[in-house]
Order: structure tokens, then C-alpha cells, then sequence
């Protein structure tokens, strides 16, 4: 195997994991006012994701900045065809991580509000846009003859785009809600579990309709089967999550991220950019990659370093694994409460 493929099979995989990891954690910030009723109920919510969810977000640095070094051509290109909906992506996601660092250091009730706001903002608008540039870039843009970007952003409102946004949205919300179930115990584990059920009907719609516009447009053998599993996925939730195994459902939501983002890899490659404009002018794995020799240097440095990254958040996620509610969080007394988790025995 190409080094070219290699790596695009490397990025593939950087950003299905941060689609799972970070997945769940957009959907908490944008289920906390729906699942939590009041400020204590909230501090819940923040908390099951409080010791994750900057680890979550090393997967989108190291996958942008592969990108930028092992496909300069593409990376230049999305940036540049997506420089507002990128702009607006990374302003949401510091707005995010200021709310979860601000929001406990006053005991105002209008203080918390606000930031409770910037958190679901900084929530919905991410898991929105980056189904939004995925699902554009598998219907293709303008791309000219010297591989850059000739349109406009009216011209990224496309179908597949506003389907891939909708379907990432409805997928992190739901894989939010299975979290939740899985990491609380008392009337917000009930709560989540229900709105789960209630979330996946409308999952499933959104994402057969997308799924199947994808593949009537470029459809292959293999994403056929990849596109299948993730509806079946998504299926198998709710029979799983009616019975009460919110670890279950939660592996179901994450197959089904895992399996609709496999879809969409295959469907694009071996092209990173493909243009509307003409097939010539699409950028691939090959015309866009750079120097075997940065590509090796690349690879030894992953090999070295990606165990690392999987143990350390494997350790993460195995510390902090009880569940937590209502009658774990102390009452906030002048000062900040930093988020805190149990160690000892994990969820079923």
C-alpha cells in the first residue's frame, strides 16, 4: 500500500475517533437544558464529561494538523473554501471551553445561565458544521484547474452538505443522550434514556435519508454494507436502551458514528476534494499529498506516538468511570467547584 493511501486511511481513522469521543460531549453541552432542570442537575451533566472532554479534542488537532502536513493541497483547499464556516467552528469551540472553565467561578444564578448558553452554543454549532464540511466535500466542490476554490459560500449550501450537518447533529445528540444514561444514576439516567428513544427516531430518519442520497450519488459495493450497518446500529439502540443497557446503547450510537463516517472515507476516496467543475481537476490522495519523504518521517512519528495518546485516554476514561448524580455534587459554597468524578466500580 501506498504511503499516500496509508495515510489517508490514517486521517480516516483520526477523525472517525474524534467523531466518537468528541460526539457524546457535544451532545451533553447541547442536551444541558433539556436534561438538566436546575443548576445542581447541570453540574451533573458538565461533570460526566468534565475529566474527557480536552483530551477528546487532542483528536481534532492531531487530525488537522496530519492533514495539513500529509495533504497540504487539501487542507489548503478546505480552508480556503471554508474559511467563514471554519471561523465560526473555531469561535464556537473557545466559547465551549471558557464556559466550562467560568461557569463555576460565581455562585450567580445569571452568571451560570449565560455560560450554561455558550455551552450548548459551543456544542450545536460544531456538531452541526463539521457534518456540514464532510458532507460537502462528499458532493464536491467548484475546484478549478489549479486545485483552488472558485466559488462562493452561497455555493456550500448544497444537499449534501445540509444533510451531512443535520446527520452529525442528530447523531451527536443522541450519542449525548446514550452517555448520559450510561454515566448517571437517579432521575436524570431515566430522563436521558427516555429522550434517547425519542432522539433516535428522528436520528434514523435524518440519517437513511442521508445515507441513501449518498450512495445513489456515488455508491459503492463496500459503503453499501458500512451504510446498512450504521441504520442497523442505530436500530439495535432502541431495542437496547427500552431494556435499560445504556452500556449497550451507547457502543450502538458510537457503531453507528464509526460506520457512517467509514461511508463516507470510502466514498470519497481515493479523491479528498472532488470538483463539480470538472473530474480533472479533483483533488486526490496523490496530486494533493506531500513528499514521500515527509510522508515517512510522518509515519515513524504516529508509530511512536499514537499508543501513547490511545493508553493515556484509555487510563482517562478507566479512572473516571463511576457513575455520578444529584447527591455527588456538593454545594457550591463562594468559590468554584472544579468538576469531579468517583474512581471506584464503573457502570454496567
Amino acid at each position: 500500500m501506498e504511503l499516500t493511501t496509508v495515510w489517508f486511511v490514517v486521517l480516516a481513522f483520526l477523525w472517525t475517533g474524534y467523531f466518537f469521543l468528541e460526539g457524546f460531549d457535544f451532545g451533553v453541552g447541547a442536551l444541558l437544558p433539556v436534561l438538566g432542570r436546575d443548576d445542581t442537575e447541570r453540574r451533573v451533566l458538565i461533570n460526566t464529561i468534565g475529566p474527557v472532554w480536552d483530551g477528546n479534542e487532542v483528536w481534532v488537532v492531531a487530525a488537522v494538523g496530519a492533514t495539513f502536513a500529509a495533504f497540504p493541497e487539501w487542507y489548503a483547499t478546505l480552508l480556503s473554501a471554508f474559511y467563514l464556516p471554519m471561523l465560526l467552528l473555531l469561535v464556537a469551540l473557545i466559547v465551549r471551553a471558557l464556559a466550562f472553565e467560568y461557569r463555576g467561578k460565581r455562585t450567580d444564578p445569571g452568571w451560570q445561565r449565560r455560560w450554561d448558553r455558550c455551552i450548548v452554543f459551543g456544542s450545536v454549532v460544531p456538531a452541526f458544521l463539521w457534518g456540514f464540511v464532510f458532507g460537502n466535500l462528499l458532493g464536491g466542490l467548484p475546484i478549478d484547474a489549479d486545485g483552488e476554490f472558485a466559488g462562493s459560500l452561497p455555493d456550500l449550501f448544497t444537499v449534501a452538505g445540509l444533510l451531512g450537518g443535520l446527520t452529525s447533529l442528530t447523531l451527536f445528540v443522541l450519542h449525548g443522550a446514550a452517555f448520559v444514561a450510561l454515566k448517571t444514576h437517579g432521575e436524570i439516567r431515566e430522563r436521558a434514556r427516555a429522550l434517547a428513544g425519542r432522539v433516535l427516531l428522528v436520528t434514523l430518519v435524518v440519517a437513511a435519508v442521508a445515507l441513501l442520497f449518498a450512495q445513489l450519488g456515488a455508491g459503492k459495493p463496500g459503503t453499501w454494507v458500512t451504510a446498512a450497518g450504521a441504520l442497523a446500529a442505530l436500530g439495535a439502540v432502541g431495542a437496547v436502551n427500552a431494556r435499560g443497557r445504556e452500556g449497550w446503547a451507547f457502543l450502538g450510537t458510537g457503531a453507528a458514528i464509526v460506520l457512517a463516517a467509514v461511508t463516507l472515507f470510502a466514498l470519497v476516496f481515493p479523491a479528498v476534494v472532488p470538483s463539480t467543475l470538472a473530474d480533472a481537476n479533483s483533488l486526490t490522495t496523490t496530486n494533493a499529498a506531500a513528499t514521500p519523504y515527509t510522508l515517512k518521517i510522518m509515519s515513524w512519528a504516529a508509530l511512536a506516538f499514537t499508543p501513547l495518546v490511545l493508553l493515556y485516554q484509555s487510563f482517562t476514561y478507566w479512572v473516571f468511570r463511576k457513575r455520578i448524580g444529584v447527591r455527588d455534587i456538593p454545594p457550591p459554597a463562594g468559590a468554584a467547584l472544579a468538576p469531579r468524578a468517583s474512581t471506584s466500580a464503573g457502570p454496567r
